[in-house]
C-alpha cells in the first residue's frame, strides 16, 4: 500500500494551492462579512478544470479520480471553506448529469457548466424531509403531453436564486424511494421561484435559499435517467457528497492548526512563549494526530469510491462522520489557543469555525452517518 502522491498529483495539488492563496485567501474574509458570491472566481476555478473534476475527458471534464479531487478540495478549502463547498456541489451536479444523463442532455449543459457559465444547484433537501430524504413530497405529474408538472419547496439549497440549473429530485411515482426521479429545472422557467437567501451562520459567500416549484412545466427531455431511478442517483451522489465535504474540513483544520502553531512560537506569556508550554505542546500533537487520522479515513474512503469497493457507502459515512467531527474540533481548540484574538474576525479563526460547523449537519447529519455504518456493519454479519 502507497501512502506516498504521484507526480500528477503533487502538480495538481500544488496548482490548487496556488489559486487558493492568490484568488481565494486574499478575499475570504471580505466575501463571508459581504455574504459576496465569488462568480469570477469559480469561472477561474473552472479554467483550471476544477469545475468538473471527476467529470471524463471523454465528456469533457478533467477525468480525475476521487481521490485526486479530495487533494484539490482540500488545497481550495484551506483558504475558503465556505466557496470551495460550492464547487464540491457543482461538480456533484456536473458528474450526474455526465454519469446519469444521456448524449443530448451531456451537449447541452456540460460545456458551459464546466466553464462555469453555468452553476448548478442540487435539490433534495425538504422542509419537511431533511434526514429523511426518501420521504419528499415535491411531485411531478406528466401532463401526457411530453412535460411535468412540479409543485413543491425544496429547502436549504445551496445556490438557491442564483444557479442556472437545478437538479431536483422529484415524486413521480408511489411514496416508497422507486417512486422518484430526477428532473433538471432551468433558472427562468415560469413558475420556478426562490426564497429570500437564508441569514446563516457561515457558508457566507454562496447562498442558500429554498427552491419553489409552483406548476412548473419540466420537459421530458430535462429526465436524468428513467423515471424512478432519481433517489438512486441522489444517494450515489452523496457518497461522493460526503468526500469532498469531509476533504474541505480537512483543508479548514489544516488551516488554523498551521496559525495556531505559529502563534504559538510567537506569543509569550510569563516569561516564555506559549509554545514552551508542555500542556499546549500535547493540545498541539493531539490536533496534528486528528487531522492526520481524518486525513487518511477520507483519502481510505475516496480510494473505496474510484474502486467500486462493497463496503465504498459504509467508508464514505465514517470517513464523513470522523472528519468534520475531528475537524471542527481542531478548529475550535486553535480559536482557543489565540485566546480572546481568536474571537475576532481579523484572525479568521471564528470564519472557520462557522463554515466547518455546517458540514456536521450536510450531506446526512453525523447521526445518519451512524445509522448508516452501523446498518452496513450489521448487514455483513
Amino acid at each position: 500500500m502507497d501512502f506516498d502522491l504521484t507526480e500528477d498529483q503533487r502538480a495538481f495539488q500544488e496548482t490548487a494551492r496556488a489559486f487558493a492563496a492568490s484568488r481565494l485567501a486574499p478575499n475570504a474574509g471580505k466575501w463571508d462579512a459581504e455574504r459576496h458570491f465569488p462568480a469570477e472566481e469559480l469561472r477561474e476555478a473552472a479554467a483550471l478544470g476544477f469545475a468538473g473534476l471527476y467529470v471524463d475527458e471523454a465528456h469533457g471534464g478533467t477525468g480525475l479520480s476521487r481521490l485526486d479531487a479530495a487533494l484539490v478540495f482540500e488545497e481550495l478549502a484551506h483558504a475558503c471553506p465556505s466557496t470551495t463547498a460550492f464547487l464540491t456541489i457543482h461538480n456533484m451536479v456536473a458528474w450526474m448529469i455526465a454519469r446519469c444523463g444521456n448524449q443530448e442532455q451531456r451537449d447541452r449543459w456540460l460545456p458551459r457548466v464546466l466553464t462555469g457559465e453555468l452553476f448548478v444547484s442540487y435539490c433534495l433537501t425538504e422542509p419537511g424531509s431533511g434526514s429523511d430524504a426518501a420521504a419528499l413530497k415535491t411531485r411531478a405529474q406528466d401532463t401526457g403531453d411530453g412535460a411535468y408538472l412540479v409543485n413543491g419547496t425544496k429547502a436549504f439549497i445551496s445556490g438557491g436564486g442564483i444557479s442556472d440549473l437545478y437538479v431536483t429530485m422529484v415524486r413521480t411515482g408511489a411514496d416508497s424511494p422507486r417512486g422518484i426521479s430526477c428532473l433538471v429545472a432551468e433558472k427562468g422557467m415560469p413558475g420556478l421561484s426562490f426564497g429570500a437567501p437564508e441569514n446563516k451562520m457561515g457558508w457566507n459567500s454562496q447562498p442558500t435559499a429554498q427552491v419553489m416549484f409552483d406548476n412548473v412545466r419540466v420537459p421530458h427531455e430535462n429526465r436524468l435517467g428513467a423515471e424512478g431511478e432519481g433517489f438512486r442517483f441522489a444517494m450515489m451522489g452523496l457518497d461522493g457528497g460526503r468526500i469532498n465535504i469531509a476533504a474541505c474540513s480537512l483543508g479548514g483544520a489544516r488551516a488554523c492548526l498551521e496559525a495556531a502553531k505559529a502563534y504559538v512560537q510567537e506569543r509569550r506569556a510569563f516569561g516564555k512563549t506559549l509554545s514552551e508550554f508542555q500542556a499546549l505542546q500535547f493540545k498541539l500533537a493531539d490536533m496534528a494526530t486528528e487531522l492526520e487520522a481524518a486525513r487518511l479515513m477520507v483519502h481510505r474512503a475516496a480510494v473505496a469510491l474510484d474502486n467500486h469497493a462493497p463496503d465504498a457507502t459504509m467508508r464514505c459515512a465514517m470517513a464523513k462522520r470522523f472528519a468534520t467531527d475531528a475537524c471542527f474540533r481542531i478548529v475550535d481548540e486553535a480559536l482557543q489557543l489565540h485566546g480572546g484574538y481568536g474571537y475576532i474576525r481579523e484572525y479568521g479563526m471564528e470564519r472557520y469555525l462557522r463554515d466547518l460547523r455546517v458540514h456536521r449537519i450536510l450531506e446526512g447529519t453525523n447521526e445518519i452517518m451512524r445509522v448508516i455504518i452501523a446498518r452496513k456493519l450489521l448487514e455483513a454479519a
